[in-house]
């Protein structure tokens, strides 16, 4: 049974920086794609960011391209979120999520972590 757990989640002001971790286990991950997505109070889950977990291909949000970088390491089947430069409309709940397929429709994900805040102060 696939498990994805989060971590790293936090309060930052404003400009500050994070790294969220989702560290995977249940399964060989060739061919799989990792997505983070958010959830802010009031609003719908958005996508964040996607990788590929075998070629490294990565796709941003336009939201959050050029603070955000998504990277994994396959040796600890984990994949990481390192946000720079936060905003306070950042403020969400992130999710790490698995998909057998290629895209950022949520729709194509049926694994889910259970989330971890992320917090920016102004």
């Amino acid at each position: 049974q696939v498990q994805l757990v989060e971590s790293g989640g936090g309060l930052v002001q404003a400009g500050g920086s994070l790294r969220l971790s989702c560290a995977a286990s249940g399964r060989t991950f060739s061919g799989y794609t990792m997505g983070w997505f958010r959830q802010a109070p009031g609003k719908e889950r958005e996508f964040v960011a996607t990788i590929a977990w075998s070629s490294g291909r990565t796709t941003y949000a336009d939201s959050v391209k050029g603070r955000f970088t998504i990277s994994r390491v396959n040796a600890k089947n984990t994949v990481y979120l390192q946000m720079n430069s936060l905003k306070p409309e950042d403020t969400a709940v992130y999710y790490c999520a698995l998909s057998p397929f290629r895209g950022s429709n949520q729709g194509l994900y049926p694994h889910w972590g259970q989330g971890t805040q992320v917090t920016v102060s102004s």
